[in-house]
C-alpha cells in the first residue's frame, strides 16, 4: 500500500508541472498524472485548480517572508534591523529574478492571480516592519508617529527595489547606489534629531 499523498508532495509536483507546461497550460490532470494518481485524489486536498495554484503562490510568498520574520526577532538597534530587513527582502526578490527569470515571472503571474494571497503577503511584510518601527520608537531611536503608517511608507518608498513588476530595473548598475540614496533619505526621516 502506497503512503498517503501529502500536501507538500502535491505542491512540489505542481511546481514542476507548472515549470514544464507553463501557468496557462497546466491542468489538475497534468499534476495528477505526474503524481500517478487520479485527479479526484487531488480534489480531496484542493477544492479546485484555482485553490491549488493559490497554495503554490502562498508557499512561494512564504519563502520570501519567513526569513524576514527572523530579522524581527534578532537583537540589535531598530535602524540596523530595518536596514537588514530591507536588504534581505531586496536580495531575496532580486536573487529569485536573476537566478531563474522564467520561474520568477511564472510565480509573479501566479501570485497576481491570487489577489488575497498578495494582500495577505504585503500585510504580513508591513506588520513585520511595524514591529521593528515600534521597537525603535519605544527605544527612543525613531521619531514617535503611527508605527504602521511609518512602516508602510518605508515599504512603499523602497518598492522600486523589491516589487516584482519592476524586476527589469534590478539589473541596472546603479541600483545599489539608488537604494543607498533612498535609504539615507529614510534614515533622516526615521531617526530622532539630537
Amino acid at each position: 500500500m502506497a503512503a498517503p499523498l501529502t500536501r507538500e508532495q502535491i505542491l512540489n509536483t505542481t511546481e514542476q508541472v507548472l515549470r514544464r507546461f507553463g501557468l496557462d497550460k497546466t491542468s489538475v490532470v497534468d499534476v495528477a498524472r505526474a503524481l500517478g494518481v487520479s485527479h479526484g485524489t487531488l480534489y480531496r486536498h484542493f477544492s479546485s485548480k484555482a485553490a491549488l495554484k493559490e497554495a503554490v503562490a502562498e508557499r512561494w510568498l512564504h519563502e520570501v517572508s519567513a526569513p524576514l520574520a527572523l530579522i524581527v526577532e534578532n537583537a540589535g538597534s531598530a535602524l540596523e534591523k530595518t536596514q537588514l530587513w530591507l536588504e534581505r527582502l531586496i536580495h531575496i526578490k532580486q536573487s529569485k529574478a536573476l537566478e531563474d527569470p522564467e520561474l520568477f515571472a511564472m510565480y509573479n503571474a501566479l501570485a497576481e492571480e491570487s489577489v488575497e494571497s498578495i494582500e495577505k503577503h504585503i500585510n504580513d511584510l508591513i506588520s513585520q516592519l511595524t514591529q521593528i518601527v515600534e521597537e525603535g520608537m519605544q527605544a527612543g531611536e525613531f521619531q514617535n508617529a503611527d508605527a504602521r503608517e511609518v512602516a508602510s511608507a518605508v515599504f512603499y518608498a523602497t518598492a522600486r527595489f523589491h516589487h516584482p513588476a519592476l524586476a527589469k530595473e534590478w539589473i541596472s548598475p546603479a541600483i545599489n547606489h539608488e537604494f543607498e540614496q533612498v535609504w539615507n533619505l529614510l534614515v533622516s526621516g526615521l531617526l530622532i534629531r539630537k
